[in-house]
């Protein structure tokens, strides 16, 4: 298994969910939900009860007459059994 990069979202609604102990990530689109919670486990040392996934298609763009589209994201939001993650805590 390659490294895989978590990013953490920041944003008024992952911080609500960071209270009931849910956490969002950007994750590249090729994962899966199996790698993600073992990804969370090996980084935070916490342990991951579910992980659901959301696809966000790109935003369709105009430069003048040339259209194009962004790219597409993969959200992870893991649901821990135990232990917190410190990066969501300062943002409060």
């Amino acid at each position: 298994m390659s490294q895989l990069t978590l990013t953490p979202k920041i944003s008024e609604k992952a911080i609500g969910l960071a209270e009931q102990s849910i956490f969002v990530f950007e994750v590249p689109t090729s994962t899966n939900k199996i790698e993600v919670a073992k990804a969370v486990e090996k980084a935070f040392k916490v342990k991951v009860a579910a992980v659901n996934m959301v696809i966000a298609k790109g935003k369709l763009k105009r430069y003048r007459q040339i259209f194009g589209r962004q790219t597409d994201t993969k959200k992870a939001y893991v649901k821990l059994k135990s232990g917190k993650i410190e990066l969501f805590e300062g943002a409060k």
